[in-house]
């Protein structure tokens, strides 16, 4: 066998698993019967198997039929009929930003791909280097901004004690903000917690963030997926464009058509004006190039046939709607078991947090045990995936909570 430390990467030390994606490696290796991944972010039916939307299919299958595609590159920006569609999806059809011009839009690689093209641009062309990200947020924020070039700081947004917002402790973080720093705000179903801002408190952050010249970022990665309606999952961004200032805003479609594997998403920058926009756009595309030349055709070729067919677009929400009201049920169901048991604690914050995750407020050593005992896997934070969940399994997870809480009490 040749030796290894002849290698020219010999250096090289092994990596850490990815937080998120080590669970699931944990997991395929345990030969339990009754094991239970509740680590990834990904829906779930009722019998535990990965969901391809029905209107998906249908799209998918006019794509493969239509002999007149091609496999041609598309443009740096991406497909164009998507992008319009994907503004329109978010800022709402008749949003004064897209009727005045004043928004570009580019297709990246999912929400990741279009978190990374926006801070690529920011760092090369706006003033202030440091954006602000919630603490906590998803694992992989931190990772793609400081790579891009800009400096990471936290404002507060969890309260352990309540399990709910420190809407306080985040009002304060962004008041001591420099002038002009770039905030990133998840648009709905904080991701890993589930709390989000009320509408009047998103009021208050919008207010205090304009008053500071804070640019907003958003990310976008469960609209519709979180209370089932599209339009009140882009509540906040709505709220921010419509007051004239600018903001960015990245999409994904992976969980709210199902598209995970298809790396479909966008990026739009609302500038103040139509000529701003469109020199911002000539510079997303020199961010583009480089990185991936242009994106790829057949995940945005679905979303765009399904988002200009009336009728498809309307069993889409449908179907949507289905995802999100089996996720807030598995919360309903989580809650009463919790109840019938007795378990010790307030478990109030399983239903009244929104979206794909809950933030169960289990210590380190209480997943652990889970995982031990029960085969139970998730994040050591104890973020568990609702989507993961069944009817079948909660009794299982319910009687896992309560003999970890009881164990460790």
């Amino acid at each position: 066998m040749a030796n290894s430390s002849n290698s020219v990467f010999a250096h090289v030390v092994r990596a850490p698993e990815d937080p998120i994606l080590g669970v699931t490696v944990a997991y395929n290796k345990d030969t339990s019967p009754v094991k239970l991944n509740l680590g990834v972010g990904a829906y779930r039916t009722e019998e535990g198997k990965p969901l391809v939307l029905n209107v998906v299919r249908r799209a998918e299958q006019m794509l493969v039929n239509d002999t007149s595609r091609v496999k041609e590159y598309l443009s740096i920006t991406g497909l164009a009929d998507f992008n319009k569609l994907s503004a329109k999806l978010i800022f709402g059809a008749d949003s004064p930003a897209i009727q005045e011009n004043r928004v570009t839009t580019v297709q990246c690689l999912s929400g990741t791909g279009s978190l990374r093209v926006g801070a690529e641009f920011l760092a090369k062309h706006y003033h202030e280097h440091t954006i602000y990200i919630p603490q906590p947020t998803w694992g992989n924020h931190p990772k793609v901004f400081t790579l891009a070039g800009l400096s990471v700081k936290y404002y507060r947004y969890y309260d352990p004690a309540t399990r709910g917002l420190d809407f306080q402790g985040l009002l304060d973080d962004l008041a001591a903000a420099p002038a002009g720093a770039i905030v990133l705000l998840h648009a709905c179903a904080h991701n890993p917690t589930g709390v989000d801002p009320t509408n009047d408190q998103w009021e208050k952050i919008r207010q205090l963030m304009r008053s500071k010249g804070l640019l907003p970022f958003f990310d976008s990665a469960y609209q519709g997926f979180a209370s089932g309606n599209l339009d009140a999952d882009a509540q906040s961004v709505r709220m921010f464009v419509a007051d004239g200032g600018e903001c960015l805003a990245a999409q994904s479609y992976a969980k709210n058509m199902g598209l995970y594997g298809e790396r479909v998403g966008a990026l739009s920058i609302v500038c103040k004006d139509a000529d701003v926009a469109s020199r911002v756009e000539s510079q997303l595309k020199l961010v583009i190039r480089p990185m991936y030349s242009n994106p790829p055709i057949h995940g945005a070729s679905i979303v765009a046939t399904i988002l200009k067919d009336r009728q498809m677009y309307d069993e889409w929400t449908i179907e949507l709607k289905a995802m999100a009201d089996r996720i807030i049920s598995m919360r309903q169901q989580l809650f009463d078991a919790l109840q019938a048991r007795g378990t010790t604690g307030d478990w109030s914050h399983i239903i009244k947090q929104i979206g794909m995750f809950t933030f169960t407020g289990l210590n380190t050593e209480q997943v652990s045990f889970m995982t031990r005992e029960h085969h139970i896997y998730m994040t050591s934070d104890g973020r568990i995936s609702m989507a993961g969940l069944s009817s079948r399994t909660i009794p299982h997870l319910a009687d896992a909570i309560h003999a970890a809480v009881t164990k460790a009490a």
